[in-house]
């Protein structure tokens, strides 16, 4: 039976605004997010689940209230946590952890996860979706490093070089036969 995963990476979010739970979007980020909605209105997606992070829950909100649905939060599905959990790391400073951490997924900073324990948690939350709402589509609220590896598990081409070439916000369809991967479709082609 096909199951549907939408990968939403969320939109995009000030750098420097609240801690990395209540960040919110940017005027562009909230234009992305309507975007979003547009693109995936008539996709029948009847389940929406999301990041606890504000920006993930934003961008498929409206999506999910046009569809008469609340946006349900799955602590496990949060960002990867790089250092401290309330603090946003630095592009110049990330990027070089990011390197890291894709060539050994047991690298992690003293107080951080590493990709392994991410990806664990992430994925083990993937899989009971799929067994509960198995032959439904369910439109995921997530984040970049943890879309690129709940997608990893299935296909070792969704790697680094995946990550950085993603934009915010993107979307991927994921199908599904039971728990098995049958295909990927990127949908977001917007700039």
């Amino acid at each position: 039976m096909k199951t549907f995963i939408y990968m939403v990476r969320h939109g995009e979010s000030p750098k420097t605004e609240g801690n990395e739970r209540t960040r919110g979007l940017t005027d562009k980020g909230k234009s992305d997010a309507f975007q979003i909605t547009e693109l995936l209105r008539g996709e029948g997606i009847e389940v929406f689940v999301s990041s606890p992070y504000q920006r993930a829950i934003l961008t498929i909100q409206e999506l999910a209230q046009c569809s008469g649905q609340e946006v349900l939060i799955f602590e496990d599905l949060k960002e990867r946590i790089f250092s401290s959990e309330d603090n946003r790391i630095p592009d110049d400073e990330l990027f070089p952890l990011l390197d890291k951490s894709f060539s050994d997924p047991n690298f992690a900073l003293t107080g951080g996860e590493s990709n392994a324990v991410c990806q664990n948690r992430s994925i083990t939350v993937l899989k009971e979706l799929l067994k509960i709402y198995r032959g439904q589509k369910v439109a995921l609220g997530t984040h970049g490093a943890v879309m690129t590896l709940m997608m990893e598990y299935y296909d070792k081409q969704y790697d680094l070089n995946f990550l950085l070439h993603t934009s915010k916000p993107d979307v991927y369809r994921m199908e599904f036969n039971d728990q098995e991967l049958v295909e990927v479709k990127r949908l977001w082609n917007m700039p």
